[in-house]
């Protein structure tokens, strides 16, 4: 049995891509894809350096603008769209080689830990500051990141994409309660492009988005497309599959820009925007294909570290920093680029803080207490692994 490890989009954790339930293959062999790691760090730091040079003095949250570099940094929102295909593809690896029990213990075990710890440290962060009130009740919901189902404002801006995530989660955990295979896969994909476009033809009731969410399903669906690829091997149904995702993409991409440039009272260059969405696609085909194995390297795995803490911590902290110091920058020249340089650098240690302290400790500690709960038996030490058949952001 082949399979795969990779970390995730937005949300780092091991992934497994086993046997097909029907064709056992001997033992596993673990293979990492570097190069993933390090797309997940440049869509992170492509939406830290959005947020920090473009959305916070543009809303009025900071004092430190950046007019030249505003110009290229707007476009860094589109680094939510690279995480959504990302974790289309390795979420759909990682639920291929595990029992329903187990893909959801696989996702508690990595959302949450740094999770707790960056709602915690952002609500501190906000009441001292009173920039970004906060109350209990708030804090509560959003320990359980289900807060957005009940209506309960996020504590921090860039939690959105958790609940896109999660509602990606579900549709992966029925899935995999049918049991995976190629044919159920590609039957679900059609069937979510088909919902898609009668989504935003107008017949289907509103509700159903909930699920569906059209907004970005085609980056889901063409991330589970190219994992497909990558386990499977291209095909026509594939490729047409891809072909309307990017379609899709580049249509719901112009508009969600259109909604942006209006709030924002700036406008965007659509072949930028058509650009971005088509490299995007391109390069997660070439990894799908693995023509880009040759320059993975072993480090791009500490930077994809870094990727999920960095995500959750940098928004709303950052911004408080910006506006307590940038005021007194005001008379030095030059020291705002500083300033900036200075706040990711930190932001990236207090990720690895999060990671170093808090992920890799835990996360065993948790695994082991879920797996009880839900009675997966653990491996026997020592043997290899046999992965069980069946069952990543901001944009603003």
């Amino acid at each position: 049995m082949v399979a795969l490890v990779v970390r995730r989009p937005l949300l780092g954790v091991e992934h497994r891509c086993g046997q097909h339930p029907l064709r056992p293959r001997g033992p596993v062999v673990r293979q990492r894809l570097y190069e993933v790691d390090l797309l997940r760090i440049i869509a992170a730091l492509a939406v830290v350096v959005f947020h920090y040079t473009f959305s916070a003095w543009m809303q009025g949250v900071s004092p430190v603008t950046f007019p030249l570099l505003g110009e290229f940094s707007r476009y860094g929102y589109l680094g939510v769209d690279l995480f959504f295909v990302i974790s289309g593809f390795v979420v759909l690896l990682s639920a291929w080689g595990r029992t329903p029990q187990q893909f959801v213990v696989s996702r508690i075990v990595r959302l949450y830990p740094a999770f707790w710890v960056a709602v915690t440290l952002t609500a501190l962060v906000s009441l001292v500051s009173s920039k970004f009130p906060v109350s209990l009740f708030q804090y509560l919901a959003n320990l359980t990141m289900f807060n957005a189902a009940v209506n309960v404002e996020n504590i921090d801006v860039v939690y959105w994409t958790l609940w896109a995530e999660i509602r990606f989660y579900l549709v992966v955990f029925l899935l995999a309660l049918i049991g995976l295979t190629q044919r159920r896969v590609l039957l679900a994909l059609w069937g979510w492009l088909a919902l898609t476009g009668l989504m935003e033809l107008g017949l289907l009731p509103g509700a159903a988005d909930l699920l569906l969410q059209t907004t970005f399903s085609h980056y889901f669906i063409a991330g589970m497309a190219l994992g497909l690829v990558y386990r499977f091997g291209m095909s026509w149904e594939l490729a047409a599959i891809l072909l309307l995702s990017y379609a899709n993409a580049v249509y719901r991409g112009l508009g969600f820009a259109a909604d942006v440039a209006d709030r924002y009272k700036t406008d965007f260059h659509q072949w930028v925007i058509i650009g971005v969405i088509w490299a995007i696609f391109m390069i997660m085909l070439l990894i799908a294909l693995k023509a880009t194995s040759p320059l993975g390297r072993p480090w791009f795995s500490f930077a994809g570290s870094l990727t999920y803490p960095l995500y959750l911590v940098h928004a709303h902290i950052g911004f408080v920093v910006l506006a307590w110091i940038g005021p007194r920058l005001e008379p030095y020249r030059g020291m705002k680029w500083v300033l900036v340089a200075a706040l990711i650098l930190a932001m990236c240690v207090l990720a690895y803080a999060i990671h170093a302290l808090v992920e890799r400790p835990m996360a065993p500690r948790l695994k082991r207490v879920l797996n009880r709960i839900a009675r997966i038996p653990e491996r026997p030490t020592g043997q290899p692994g046999q992965p069980a058949t069946g069952g990543a952001p901001v944009r603003r």
